[in-house]
C-alpha cells in the first residue's frame, strides 16, 4: 500500500466520508409514491430522485469515485401499502431482489448507450423505465465530471467523458465502470447484490494493460486497493441484519467451464489489495479444489491471519457436482458464485432465493422426544420418528413460501439473462428460480439423538420420562443428569463416526424430503447446512437432550455445539466431511476459530494451511476461519474506542467487532478455540 492508498484507507475507517452525507427530503418520497403508478415507474422515480440529490465528491488524486451521499433509500410503497401486500402476498424480507449476481460484464465493455441503441423504438415498461434511469445516472456522472474539472483531476473528467456511456477501455476504466453500475444498483433499492467473480471477468482488462506497458503490476494493484476502499465508503447503508452484513462478495480463482485452474494474477492481486488494505469489505471467497496447490493455501492463509475472517473456501469438487445433479447446466456450474454469505447462485441466470426459509432440526427431535420417546421400542424406531418430524417440517416450509411477490429492479434486469431481450424484469424469474432452505442446529441435534441412544436405549441409565421432565424443566432439579448429557464425549466434532453418521442421516433426510417438489415458479428447493442469524435467533426456546439449555444460542452454521470441547481441529474435520455433501448444496461452511498465535510463524501458517487442504481433500464443501484471541475480545468489549478497525468473522460475512451488538460479540468469544 502506498502513500496514496494510505490515507483513504485511514479515512474511510475514521469515517471521514460521512461529513458530506444527508438524508433524502421528508415528504420527497411522495413524488414516487403516487398508488396510480406501477411499482416499476416508482422504482425509476426514485432512482432519479436519489441521483439528483447526490452531492458529486471528487478528491484531486483519486482514480475511482463515486459514493452514496444521500442517505437512505426511501421505500417505494407507504407502510400501508407494504402491510397490504403482506397480508396478499408471501414478500421475501423486504420484497426487493436480494442475493443475486449480475452480469457487469456485458455493460462494462458495451456502455449503456449500446443499451439504449439495443432498446431504441421498442415499447414496454421496462425499456420505459430504463431510458428514465439511465439519463438519471448520465446526470449524475455529468456533475461528477464537472466536479473533477472544478477540483483539477483530469484522470477521472476524462474518463467519465466517456463512461458509462461507452464501455471500458482500460483496466482503470472498468473499475471506474463496475463503481457506477453496483452504485447503481443499490441506489435502485437492491440489496446483497454481489460481485461475483471479478478475477475473471476484469482480467482482460488488466492483461491488456500490462502488455501494453500502460500499467505494472504495482500500478495495477494500487488501483485496485484504491478500488477496493471504494467498496467501504457506503457499506454502512447497506441493509443487513448486522452492520457488516452487506453481500459486497468477491469469489477469485475455481475452475472454467473446461474444467482447467482459474486462478490468475488478477486473483493473486485481489488476495494481495485485501492484505495490504485489512478492511472488512470486500469479503474475499476462494474456490478450490483437491488439485489446488498448497502454496495457494498458504497464500490464503496470510489473508486470514491478518484476522480479517475470509477467505471463506468452497470446494469445486463438491459444489459443482451437486449443483449438476439438481439440475444445473454443467458450464453454468462451473461458473457458481456465492451469495451475500455462502450459498451457490449462478451469474446473470438466476433469480433464486438462497435463503427462503430455515428448518430446525433440533425441533423435530424435540417433537419427536415428546410424541414418540415413550413408546418407542429401539433408537431405530425413535430415528425413524425424527426422520418423518424432519420431513414433514421441511413439507411445511415448502408450502408456506408460495404466492412470492417481488418489487422489480429494472437497471439490474438490464443485466440479467434474457431479460432486456424479452422485455422482462427479472424479480418476474429467470433461468433458475430455486429456492434454497437453511439447516439450523445439525450439532445440536446430532448430539442430541447420540445422548438418546447411549443414556436411554443402550445404557438405559435414563428412562424417557425423566429425560422429557428435565427438559420441559430446563434442567432446573436435574444438575447431575444435566452435567452428564453436557459433558458426555459422544458430540459431533470428536470424529465418531456412529454419531457422525446421525448427520449424514439427518442431512439426507432432509435433502429427500424436498426432492421433486417445485415452487410456483417452477424452480426446486435446495437444502443447505447454513444457519444465518438463527443461531441466536431461533424458533426454539426448549433445552435438549445434549445438555444444553434453553437460552443458549447454537453453533454457526455448520459447526460443532458452543459448549462441546472437541478433540482438536482434525477431529472436527473428520465429523464434518463424513456426510456427502453434495446433496445439501445450497451452502453452509464449517465454522472454526484459531487462536491469533497460531499463525505467528511460517510454520503455524503452513500447518493451517494443511488442514484446510486436508478439509478440501476428504470431501468438505465449505470453509471459514476465524483468527482470534478471546482475550483481545473481552478487552474490546470494555474499551471499544481501542479496537476499531478490530474484524471477526461472524456467520457468512465478516465485520467490525465492536460494531456488533453484544449478542452477536458474545457468541464469537465463547467458539472453541482451536491451534493446528
Amino acid at each position: 500500500m502506498n502513500d496514496r492508498i494510505k490515507p483513504m484507507r485511514q479515512a474511510v475507517l475514521a469515517g471521514d466520508h460521512k461529513a458530506c452525507r444527508r438524508p433524502f427530503p421528508v415528504g420527497a418520497e411522495q413524488a414516487f409514491r403516487d398508488p396510480a403508478l406501477s411499482y416499476s415507474l416508482r422504482t425509476a422515480l426514485r432512482f432519479s430522485a436519489i441521483c439528483d440529490r447526490e452531492t458529486p465528491v471528487v478528491e484531486k488524486d483519486a482514480e475511482i469515485v463515486l459514493q452514496r451521499t444521500v442517505i437512505a433509500v426511501p421505500e417505494v410503497c407507504s407502510d400501508g401499502e407494504m402491510d397490504a401486500l403482506r397480508a396478499k402476498y408471501f414478500l421475501h424480507e423486504r420484497g426487493n431482489v436480494s442475493n443475486i449476481c449480475p452480469d457487469y460484464a456485458g455493460v462494462i465493455a458495451s456502455g449503456l448507450d449500446a443499451v439504449l441503441s439495443s432498446i431504441e423504438g421498442r415499447e414496454g415498461e421496462l425499456y420505459d423505465v430504463l431510458r428514465i434511469e439511465i439519463a438519471a445516472l448520465y446526470r449524475l456522472c455529468d456533475r461528477y465530471r464537472t466536479e473533477a474539472r472544478r477540483v483539477g483531476n483530469v484522470a477521472v473528467a476524462e474518463r467519465l467523458a466517456r463512461l458509462p456511456r461507452e464501455g471500458a477501455r482500460s483496466f482503470a476504466d472498468a473499475l471506474q465502470m463496475f463503481r457506477i453500475l453496483h452504485f447503481s444498483i443499490w441506489a435502485e433499492g437492491e440489496y446483497h447484490v454481489i460481485v461475483g467473480r471479478l478475477d475473471q471477468y476484469l482480467y482482460p482488462y488488466l492483461a491488456a494493460d500490462l502488455a501494453a506497458g500502460v500499467l505494472t503490476r504495482d500500478s495495477a494493484l494500487e488501483l485496485l486497493e484504491e478500488f477496493f476502499v471504494s467498496f467501504n465508503l457506503d457499506s454502512d447503508l447497506y441493509p443487513g441484519m448486522q452492520q457488516g452484513d452487506d453481500g459486497q462478495s468477491i469469489v477469485l480463482g475455481g475452475c472454467d467451464a473446461e474444467g482447467n485452474d482459474a486462478y490468475n494474477l488478477l486473483s493473486e492481486l485481489c488476495m494481495t489489495a485485501c492484505g495490504n488494505l485489512c478492511l472488512a469489505d470486500p469479503k474475499i471467497n476462494l474456490r478450490v479444489s483437491k488439485n489446488t496447490p498448497i502454496e495457494r493455501f498458504t497464500e490464503a492463509t496470510h489473508l486470514t491471519a491478518k484476522g480479517l475472517g475470509f477467505p471463506q473456501y468452497s470446494n469445486d469438487d463438491v459444489v459443482i457436482p451437486g449443483l449438476i445433479a439438481l439440475g444445473y447446466d454443467p458450464a453454468d456450474a462451473a461458473n457458481y458464485t456465492v451469495a451475500a454469505c455462502w450459498e451457490f447462485i449462478i451469474p446473470a441466470k438466476g433469480m433464486e432465493i438462497p435463503n427462503i426459509a430455515a428448518l430446525f432440526f433440533p425441533t423435530a427431535v424435540h417433537r419427536a422426544l415428546h410424541a414418540s420417546l415413550a413408546s418407542a421400542p429401539d433408537f431405530d424406531s425413535f430415528l425413524a420418528a425424527v426422520k418423518a418430524e424432519v420431513t414433514a417440517e421441511a413439507r411445511r416450509l415448502t408450502d408456506s413460501v408460495q404466492n412470492l411477490f417481488i418489487l422489480p429492479a429494472p437497471f439490474l434486469s438490464m443485466m440479467e439473462g434474457d431479460c432486456l431481450q424479452t422485455g422482462r424484469d427479472v424479480s418476474e424469474g429467470n433461468l433458475y428460480n430455486h429456492y434454497g432452505i437453511h439447516g439450523v442446529g445439525l450439532s445440536t441435534a446430532v448430539d442430541s439423538l447420540a445422548a438418546i441412544r447411549q443414556f436411554v436405549f443402550e445404557e438405559k441409565t435414563v428412562s424417557p420420562a425423566e429425560l422429557i421432565a428435565a427438559i420441559d424443566a430446563d434442567f432446573e432439579g436435574y444438575t447431575d443428569l444435566y452435567a452428564t448429557l453436557r459433558y458426555a464425549d459422544c458430540k459431533m466434532g470428536n470424529g465418531i463416526e456412529e454419531v457422525d453418521e446421525l448427520a449424514k442421516i439427518l442431512l439426507e433426510t432432509f435433502a429427500d424430503s424436498l426432492k421433486g417438489i417445485q415452487n410456483e415458479r417452477g424452480g426446486i428447493f435446495r437444502a443447505g447446512t447454513g444457519s444465518a442469524m438463527f443461531y441466536l435467533h431461533a424458533n426454539d426456546s426448549f433445552a435438549t437432550p445434549d445438555g444444553r439449555c434453553a437460552a443458549e444460542p447454537y453453533g454457526t452454521n455448520y459447526s460443532p455445539s458452543l459448549h462441546v470441547r472437541n478433540r482438536g481441529p482434525l477431529s472436527v474435520i473428520r465429523s464434518f466431511t463424513l456426510p456427502d455433501l453434495t446433496k445439501t448444496i445450497n451452502g453452509g461452511p464449517l465454522t472454526m476459530e484459531f487462536h491469533a498465535d497460531s499463525f505467528l510463524t511460517e510454520e503455524g501458517i503452513r500447518s493451517v494451511a494443511l488442514l484446510v487442504k486436508t478439509f478440501v481433500e476428504k470431501g468438505g464443501h465449505q470453509l471459514q476461519l476465524n483468527a482470534v484471541d478471546v482475550e483481545v475480545l473481552k478487552d474490546a468489549q470494555i474499551h471499544p474506542e481501542n479496537y476499531r478497525s478490530l474484524i471477526v468473522r461472524v456467520w457468512g460475512w465478516s465485520a467490525y467487532f465492536v460494531e456488533l451488538s453484544r449478542e452477536y460479540q458474545d457468541h464469537v468469544i465463547r467458539r472453541q478455540e482451536f491451534t493446528p
